[in-house]
């Protein structure tokens, strides 16, 4: 269902965001991060996306690279004022390091 409203709405924020995180937690961790990827050049404030993009490169031992997204993740969480998840991912930045 999430790709036929890709298929019509390539940029549709829920849908990729929804699309990535099915794939994560299949263990589809490339396909899912590709999607990441795709929702953040869309969609640079979807301060989620950084989140769960950091999470699922941590599934795949890429932990620099987590700590990259988590980096920008806080700043785009500062951006849209989301305290939460700003506190969230230097949490877990802060785990990693």
């Amino acid at each position: 269902m999430l790709t036929e409203i890709l298929a019509q709405n390539p940029t549709d924020a829920f849908a990729r965001y929804g699309l990535a995180m099915e794939h994560s937690n299949a263990g589809n961790l490339e396909m899912a991060l590709s999607e990441f990827q795709k929702l953040l050049e869309a969609h640079p404030d979807y301060t989620a996306g950084y989140f769960m993009a950091a999470q699922t490169l941590v599934k795949a031992a890429r932990v620099d690279e987590a700590k990259r997204m988590l980096t920008d993740g806080i700043s785009s969480a500062r951006r849209t004022g989301n305290n939460h998840a700003q506190s969230e991912m230097t949490a877990m930045l802060e785990d990693l390091s």
